[in-house]
């Protein structure tokens, strides 16, 4: 028992801060209908750390790296906020679709030029929780608890952003300050969370359970509980599935989560009450 603690303490903690502050994010995006949004965004991310290792020479955990990933991020946050007002012909979603795309071919080109750059992409896919420090463990603490404050203040104007999103098209910068607002401290968030647990567990975090609360309640407080419930649950069986099977923690985690969906969508099938069925009429 105590050598299951060992292990798997570290990269519990870590999912549990992950999972805190991606599932109120994934209410947002849900809303927003930016599904995608984070896998976008991840990947741009990742563009930024690999020319940082061809430029400088650095790993993909180092401040440097970060930092390039950061600007990176930065610059399709206000990309994404201009151009949803900018632009009515097509979604923002395949907006973000189309900036992921040129982001993955852009990848994929320099990581055939970078030494090493395969094991990098399996780091940006896969993660690296069973390896969690506790350096990154302090770092996404302090991160994403004043990241949590940041939104806690501004939760009236997001709210109302977010639940009149589609509505909300107009070239107002109140509305563009609001959006690269949100999508920036999306960016941090994901672009920490991707070195840590690999943009799989990062968007089963950031959609799933967020997708679960919002089958059972409308209400904030109520989805957060369920959200948090759903993500602990998923990363302790995730976490004892791959220890004792041997399988990869990030995978695991996202199948359970996975599978707490379907059993959602089960039990709310269940609940629709069945359609009334006329007795016929009877002829005399």
């Amino acid at each position: 028992m105590l050598q299951i603690i060992q292990t798997l303490g570290p990269p519990f903690l870590a999912c549990v801060l992950m999972s805190s502050i991606l599932g109120y994010l994934g209410i947002h995006v849900i809303k927003r209908e930016v599904i995608f949004i984070d896998i976008a965004l991840a990947q741009i991310a990742a563009v930024g750390s690999i020319i940082a290792h061809i430029a400088f020479k650095v790993h993909g955990d180092s401040l440097t790296a970060y930092t390039c990933s950061l600007s990176f991020v930065l610059l399709a946050a206000l990309f994404y906020a201009v151009i949803r007002s900018r632009i009515s012909q097509i979604s923002l979603e395949a907006i973000i679709g189309i900036s992921y795309a040129v982001a993955a071919a852009a990848a994929l080109f320099l990581v055939g030029i970078a030494p090493g750059g395969h094991i990098h992409v399996q780091h940006i896919l896969s993660g690296s929780l069973l390896w969690t420090s506790r350096g990154q463990i302090i770092t996404s603490l302090v991160v994403f608890s004043v990241i949590g404050f940041g939104f806690y203040l501004i939760r009236k104007p997001m709210a109302e952003m977010s639940n009149n999103y589609q509505k909300n098209t107009t070239k107002s910068m109140k509305v563009i300050f609001w959006d690269f607002i949100f999508y920036v401290l999306l960016g941090v968030v994901i672009t920490l969370s991707v070195q840590v647990g690999g943009v799989v567990v990062v968007f089963a975090y950031l959609i799933i359970p967020a997708t679960i609360s919002a089958i059972f309640s409308p209400r904030l407080g109520i989805q957060l509980i369920i959200i948090w419930t759903a993500s602990i649950a998923a990363s302790i069986s995730g976490l004892l599935f791959a220890y004792y099977l041997d399988f990869s923690i990030g995978p695991a985690v996202a199948l359970f989560l996975g599978a707490e969906l379907t059993i959602a969508g089960l039990i709310t099938t269940a609940q629709v009450p069945k359609a009334q069925v006329p007795k016929a009429q009877v002829t005399k």
